[in-house]
């Protein structure tokens, strides 16, 4: 920008040129007003008093997201034009995905970058008003609810230009050696808006992994996207238009060659606090499959909220590629509920062709309509529970349940039948994210989230591979030569196969003797393993992680019981680790001085430079693969299939490995560091980030090579179960 101090923007625009604009991480309307004098809708949609509004446009929007090792960090730049010829207010409202934080907002004024910084909300608000009464420079982003966030500003001159920047971070969810990353549009609006955007949208995409990419494609955009393999552990995908629907998700899958089981740890070491780490355990491929047959339910939410952006019908579809992926000794019943359950079979029955009929047919006529009570589906799919049988209770809802109806649910959900676990699936963007994840891990269940534009045959593999092979419960880890501290989550969830498992904690007082012990039961067997680790006392190389621990704190705090108490610490949490909560918001100053005046520590702006710095190491190295694969000229597109012979055998030893965590991310030097000489696998050139796997075993959880060390008893588990069945 810039702002208000900006030449006008003088050029003529069509009237096709003056539609309702689309925030490009909401594919949102956006409508506009000097002075915003009364309360708005969440969809986003803002009318002023007495019917009068107006259109901002967006004439430029770029996304560029790095995933380096399972973190996703997603930065999106926007140009929005104000076509009136009078100031206004904007407002705009996105969601973001699943497991994201939203760490940055910035405003360019005056030509240049200001970074927000985090208040607690009420006071950010009244700060934001009172510079609106004078026609000042600020710039606020609030979490509405669960999934869904604003962003105003004010003033945005006539016919001027505004350039914001929004950066969130996330987690990646893997499934064994598959991953996908969502970036949402789709996305509740309001009836007959136009979803066509009129300005350039380009998105760049970055992987980096330590564990062998195979392949990457986009099911949402086929013939959009262009990916290029510039390495086996590197691929980059880019996506350009100047113009047309935005109404669709995109979507990017990649598959990995992914090793054995394995546990590794990641570390951050700021100079004068206490270190922070995330250790990633994940279940592999010499886990044997479960010669057991399970009873499946899936209760599956008809109520009026499904029908917002054909959630009823992507949760349909979801059922029945499921179904089909049964086992012949598996056997399933559909129950639908609004305020009261609806039962298909009103008995367990087998997946064959008839009963796959009926069930389609069953599905079909389900319409969404009327309020919603899961506590009575829930209670009928708890009577079918037989004490031979595993029984898999699947719920497919928006989560938005009757707020009443919550405690009772909770209650009901510890009621459960001794062999029950309740699994949970949300489709689309607009879900209840929190109440879907506690249901499952209150059960040692599992949560899993689907875009409109993702594979459902391919989550539907994904999932049953998970049930039909041994779980880890009752874990625990205990710390020996490391003091460490507030561990998330506090409660570890079960271990399925090919979902990792990720712990945060804090650390001080390291040795070179630290040790992690891990305990579990499988199948009704102890596991007992001890590994070494390393927790440095210094590494600035992976700060992400620090704001990824107070974010998974954060959570905790505000799922506890005793909510209440715990808000001031989740608004401490909130400012010191920039994280936009229900209680703390982002606030944009026109400059330094102003948040001098208001003492506001610029604790974000010395955050964003610490993330940026790692984040450029990264990316030099990023950029010297590439230039190294450009003179291969090795492009793919991606209608073509990447898959290559990179691929590695599963290592089934049973062996436990030393952990090694990455180390800090140091300046890119002129040689390579080369680790000592191994049989295998073979050094790798070395720039602060590698993870550097044992040629025993080594870790690389499930894609995603933030995982590492073993739980090799599990495998070992399998392989008696294997040798007896050959026995018998």
């Amino acid at each position: 920008m810039e702002r208000r101090n900006s030449t006008p923007i003088t050029k003529t625009y069509s009237p096709t040129a003056k539609q309702h604009a689309l925030m490009i991480v909401a594919s949102l309307t956006i409508l506009i007003t000097p002075i915003l004098t009364q309360s708005t809708h969440a969809a986003g949609l803002l009318i002023a008093d007495g019917g009068m509004g107006g259109i901002l446009e967006i004439q430029e929007q770029t996304v560029n997201v790095t995933i380096n090792n399972g973190i996703a960090v997603t930065e999106v730049e926007q140009i929005f034009l104000n076509t009136e010829s009078r100031q206004v207010e904007a407002l705009y409202t996105f969601p973001v995905p699943k497991g994201a934080s939203v760490s940055n907002f910035s405003m360019w004024i005056n030509g240049k970058e200001m970074i927000g910084e985090v208040v607690e909300k009420k006071r950010a608000r009244e700060i934001y008003n009172s510079y609106k009464a004078v026609r000042r420079d600020p710039g606020l982003l609030e979490q509405v609810d669960y999934k869904t966030f604003e962003m105003r500003i004010f003033p945005i001159g006539a016919k001027a230009q505004q350039r914001v920047k929004v950066t969130y971070y996330q987690e990646l969810d893997f499934d064994h050696d598959q991953a996908s990353y969502v970036y949402p549009l789709a996305t509740v609006t309001r009836e007959n808006i136009n979803q066509n955007t009129t300005g350039k949208l380009a998105m760049t995409l970055r992987v980096l992994s330590e564990v062998p990419l195979v392949d990457m494609q986009s099911p949402s955009h086929q013939d959009g996207f262009v990916i290029a393999k510039h390495s086996a552990n590197f691929y980059e995908a880019s996506y350009e238009t100047d113009g047309g629907s935005i109404a669709r998700d995109f979507v990017l899958n990649f598959d990995m060659a992914r090793p054995r089981t394995g546990i590794d740890i990641i570390t951050s070491k700021p100079d004068g606090e206490d270190g922070y780490f995330m250790l990633t355990v994940t279940a592999g491929k010499e886990l044997a499959q479960l010669d057991q047959p399970m009873d499946y339910i899936f209760v599956l939410d008809v109520s009026g909220s499904m029908r917002n952006s054909s959630k009823l019908i992507m949760s349909k579809n979801a059922i029945y590629a499921f179904v089909k992926e049964l086992s012949n000794k598996d056997r399933f019943e559909i129950i639908t509920f609004n305020v009261q359950p609806e039962q298909l079979f009103k008995t367990m029955q087998t997946a064959d062709q008839t009963n796959l009929a009926q069930a389609r047919n069953f599905l079909d006529q389900q319409s969404a309509r009327g309020g919603t009570s899961l506590v009575p589906a829930l209670q009928a799919a708890y009577s079918y529970a037989n004490p031979d049988r595993q029984l898999n209770v699947v719920i497919l809802s928006d989560g938005m349940t009757e707020q009443g109806q919550r405690e009772t649910l909770m209650q009901l959900i510890n009621q459960r039948p001794e062999n029950a676990r309740i699994f949970t699936i949300g489709v689309g963007n607009e879900v209840n994210r929190p109440l879907l994840s506690q249901l499952a891990n209150q059960t040692n269940g599992l949560a899993a989230f689907i875009s409109q534009e993702d594979n459902f045959e391919r989550q539907a593999q994904a999932f049953r591979r998970k049930l039909i092979r041994p779980v880890a419960t009752n874990l625990n880890l205990k710390f020996d030569g490391v003091e460490v501290y507030d561990v998330e989550p506090a409660r570890l969830p079960a271990l399925y196969y090919g979902a990792p498992l990720r712990v945060y904690g804090r650390y001080r007082n390291t040795t070179e003797q630290s040790t992690v012990n891990i305990k579990a039961e499988v199948a009704g067997k102890a596991l007992n393993q001890k590994a070494p680790i390393t927790l440095p006392k210094t590494d600035g190389g992976n700060p992400q992680i620090e704001r990824m621990w107070a974010w998974h704190r954060i959570n905790s705090l505000l799922n506890d019981n005793t909510q209440a108490n715990n808000i001031p610490q989740v608004i401490g949490l909130g400012e010191a680790y920039s994280i936009v909560t229900e209680y703390t918001s982002f606030l944009v100053l026109e400059n330094d001085s102003e948040y001098k005046r208001w003492k506001i520590d610029r604790r974000n702006a010395l955050r964003i430079k610490r993330d940026r710095a790692a984040r450029n190491v990264v990316n030099q190295r990023l950029n010297q693969l590439r230039e190294q694969a450009m003179q291969q000229f090795t492009m793919v597109d991606t209608s073509v299939s990447n898959n290559t012979n990179n691929s590695i055998s599963p290592n089934t030893t049973t062996n436990i490995a030393p952990m090694r965590n990455i180390p800090a991310a140091k300046p890119v030097p002129t040689q390579p560091q080369v680790s000592k000489p191994r049989p295998a696998p073979q050094p790798r050139q070395n720039r602060g980030f590698d993870i550097d796997f044992p040629s025993f075993g080594g870790g690389g959880g499930a894609i995603d090579p933030i995982s590492a060390g073993l739980i090799a008893s599990l495998g070992g588990l399998a392989m008696m179960r294997r040798k007896r069945r050959r026995s018998a």
